[in-house]
């Protein structure tokens, strides 16, 4: 890392990469872990899936509450007190009794999960002059595509070799050692402007309505509940706007979010996200029940595009820095519309390697596309809303996945005819409508750079 940063600057995003680590590995561990826990509490699928639900529900809940927080009490203060929530608890699930005292500790560990997605990227600013922040942040996008990539097989090594309880110690481990690098490196990146004031009955409303629509979107199988869940999202999402217009210190300044270009950028990275996801989610069924593979080839293919992410994770960044967000946005949108498009047309010609040769242009378009719109957005915030933004940039992402797991995954199913294993058909319509979300975040991308014109270099500001 000093070869592309100096030492200083290269300790510093040592330090946040751990901390970017951290939460991708708290979701691909426990996944791996979940029939190991279902055997040892003698619990059914279902139940042991709250394992994960729990976490995914809490972090993505509580992501802008998480930011606007750092943004008032300092990035790094805050961040410390998340590294220590998530380790800690951590520590107390290797001691759990029940497989409901694990799903509290998970749901204690995604509130400090939460700060460290909301704030990591924020903390850029204080780590990296502002010419380098793409090539940072590039490389902050590559250590979570490793986290999710290596998360599965790890964790699977220790299950095997030391049971569930260990995936918790290696999840205290690194957060132990985070904790010792951000307290020792990292600048302390208070705000200036002094105020402490929280918007409560806003954060209130706002983690009401996310929750709701983490828990309508992942609870299964689908009932009643799920379409109360899904209108009580909905109108906390109506009662959030009221309420933070009226508000004297708000929670989200609605302004803000308005731009075309913050606007855009946090519609896109939804789009782009669910796309991602629904390679995940789609990729299983298609790779075993069409193509054949067994259980462990078609695992491995699918690490192919969390590792291509990774690898061109640190690229793009340098290609932010030196080309500007615009063009390399471009770059990736249109290269994540050669995917989708090849998806829909070369497993059905070449079979396997039409599936891996689309796969490899959606990650990397992906790759791409998240290093400079993530770029963009940190350099036009304000230094007293760098927190919320990046929670912000954070939520879309998850909100994206959510969705991708959801909604791409049933439309797989009903046009492959109801089979549990899909079909070539399904795999067509589903990357049929993902490429319209890419047309959809190209047309976002062409009028936000209307009203800002092009850009050649991030600057500071």
């Amino acid at each position: 890392m000093t070869s592309v940063f100096p030492a200083r600057q290269g300790w510093r995003l040592a330090s946040l990469s751990l901390a970017m680590l951290l939460p991708s590995l708290g979701i691909s561990v426990a996944n791996i872990a979940l029939p190991s826990l279902r055997t040892a509490f003698g619990v059914t699928s279902q139940e042991a899936q709250w394992v994960v639900i729990a976490y995914l529900v809490v972090v993505t809940s509580s992501l802008v509450t998480a930011g606007r927080l750092g943004d008032l009490l300092g990035r790094k203060l805050l961040l410390l007190v998340g590294i220590a929530i998530f380790s800690l608890a951590s520590v107390a699930a290797v001691f759990s009794s029940t497989i409901w005292m694990v799903v509290l500790l998970r749901a204690i560990q995604g509130v400090g999960a939460a700060v460290m997605m909301s704030l990591t990227v924020a903390a850029v600013s204080d780590a990296v002059p502002a010419e380098r922040s793409g090539t940072a942040i590039g490389l902050l996008g590559t250590v979570s595509a490793i986290g999710t990539a290596a998360g599965p097989s790890l964790g699977g090594f220790l299950v095997g070799m030391f049971g569930w309880s260990s995936i918790f110690v290696l999840m205290a481990g690194v957060g132990l050692l985070a904790l010792l690098l951000i307290a020792t490196q990292l600048s302390s990146g208070v705000t200036a402007n002094g105020r402490t004031t929280v918007d409560l009955p806003g954060a209130s409303i706002l983690m009401l309505s996310v929750a709701a629509f983490a828990l309508a979107t992942t609870l299964s199988p689908v009932t009643t509940v799920n379409g109360i869940l899904a209108a009580v999202a909905v109108l906390g999402a109506m009662a959030f706007v009221y309420v933070e217009r009226r508000a004297s210190a708000p929670l989200v300044q609605l302004g803000i979010v308005a731009r075309r270009a913050v606007a855009a950028g946090l519609l896109s990275i939804g789009l782009v996200s669910a796309i991602v996801m629904t390679t995940l989610v789609v990729g299983a069924f298609y790779l075993t029940g069409v193509l054949g593979l067994d259980t462990a080839s078609a695992g491995l293919v699918m690490t192919i595009g969390p590792a291509v992410s990774a690898i061109v994770g640190l690229p793009a960044g340098r290609l932010v820095d030196r080309n500007g967000a615009n063009a390399t946005t471009y770059a990736g949108l249109f290269a994540l519309l050669a995917g989708t498009v090849g998806m829909m047309v070369l497993p059905g010609i070449i079979g396997l390697a039409g599936y891996i040769c689309s796969l490899v242009l959606i990650t990397s378009g992906y790759a791409l596309f998240q290093a400079a719109n993530n770029t963009a957005l940190m350099a036009g915030a304000q230094r007293d809303q760098r927190g919320v933004t990046s929670a912000l940039l954070a939520l879309g992402r998850n909100v994206g996945l959510i969705t991708g797991a959801s909604a791409m995954g049933a439309l797989f199913t009903f046009a492959s005819g109801g089979t549990a294993t899909g079909g070539p058909f399904g795999l067509q319509v589903v990357f049929a409508a993902a490429s319209a979300f890419v047309v959809l975040a190209l047309a976002l991308s062409a009028w936000a750079a209307r009203s800002t014109g092009p850009d050649s270099k991030c600057r500071s500001r």
